[in-house]
């Protein structure tokens, strides 16, 4: 599991307003999310009808 060093910002009543993380963990987490993302694109699309690779090349050529 990623761990994340968090330092919580206080407003001037020492309210919570925001969360500091370092770079390389915000990167981390951005690339976790991306790849989520991506995965359940995947899944949604995995049923969809599968083109040849004749009808692939002609689709390509018709969107130039």
């Amino acid at each position: 599991m990623l761990k994340i060093h968090k330092s919580i910002v206080l407003d001037e009543s020492q309210k919570p307003i925001a969360v500091q993380i370092p770079i390389k963990e915000f990167e981390q987490l951005e690339e976790i999310i991306e790849n989520y993302g991506l995965s359940k694109l995947i899944d949604e699309v995995s049923h969809d009808e599968q083109l040849s690779v004749k009808d692939a090349k002609k689709y390509y050529q018709s969107l130039k």
